[in-house]
């Protein structure tokens, strides 16, 4: 798998498809491309080239916490990508929850870099601000508090990010305890400026300056619950709305529904996609 040095952070990516427009999709969670490579396969096999790629400290990529928090790391992260594989112009950026919070603050910050949205499983609401601030970062505090740098390499995510790319435990012991909780509660701060919002991560008014069009496909779960995908449809001004479920389940993330809907989303957003290229969007 190709490996590119951006911005002081390696990344493992791939492209599928030999040409077309260009698309890049990003996973939700901390979970590695390999999540979304079945949709990402199905949107190059109808005529596009799809990037994806492990982001900052998840998968195969390298463990690193600079900067103020990590959606807007991870979107320069991807910009800067975009352009390492040849984007040099606009393109159709794609993401899931936590992938979805970094396309928006990619479409705020570098708007010039893209031609439409596609969105799924949005989040939003008290719940999931509770439950990501603990899964993302306030159980690693805790493990580095009780135990140190090998009580954090001992928890799942870790674990799995240096059996992956073994070079992560160094990063880890590098930081020590002290750093990586320093880290860790910067990140915390940042991402509860955004947590409040109607969608996790991202002003109103932001979204509202979002132009360019968009496809909206809500969640149907605890942290992904229908509404916030409602919200991001009404605020973002050039938007249509396309349901995959029509109610909520009671589980935080519905991982086998979603999995096995791959087919019925790809179709949803290469349809919107060939709305786009045609100027019917």
């Amino acid at each position: 798998m190709p490996v590119a040095q951006v911005r002081g952070v390696s990344l493992v990516y791939e492209v599928l498809g030999n040409a077309g427009p260009w698309i890049a999709i990003s996973p939700g969670g901390r979970r590695g491309m390999v999540s979304v490579r079945p949709l990402a396969e199905l949107v190059a096999e109808a005529g596009y080239r799809v990037l994806i790629h492990d982001r900052r400290n998840t998968g195969a990529s390298q463990i690193c916490f600079d900067g103020a928090g990590e959606s807007r790391e991870q979107a320069e992260d991807q910009v800067a990508l975009m352009r390492h594989v040849g984007i040099t112009g606009p393109a159709y950026v794609c993401g899931c929850s936590s992938g979805a919070r970094l396309t928006l603050t990619l479409a705020q910050h570098h708007p010039e870099m893209v031609k439409a949205l596609l969105l799924w499983r949005v989040t939003g609401g008290e719940y999931a601000a509770k439950k990501l601030a603990f899964n993302y970062y306030e159980q690693f505090i805790a493990a580095a508090r009780k135990g140190g740098i090998e009580a954090v390499c001992a928890t799942d995510h870790f674990a799995a990010l240096i059996k992956a790319r073994p070079e992560n435990r160094g990063i880890l012991e590098a930081m020590g305890t002290e750093g990586f909780i320093a880290h860790m509660q910067r990140w915390l701060a940042s991402y509860h400026q955004g947590s409040g919002h109607p969608i996790s991560g991202i002003a109103p008014a932001a979204m509202r300056a979002m132009t360019m069009p968009a496809v909206v496909v809500p969640g149907n779960d605890f942290i992904h619950p229908r509404i916030p995908g409602q919200t991001a449809h009404r605020l973002l001004p050039n938007s249509r709305y396309a349901e995959i479920f029509s109610h909520d389940v009671e589980v935080d993330v519905d991982f086998a529904a979603w999995d096995a809907k791959d087919p019925t989303l790809a179709a949803i957003f290469i349809n919107f996609l060939r709305d786009c290229e045609a100027g019917r969007a």
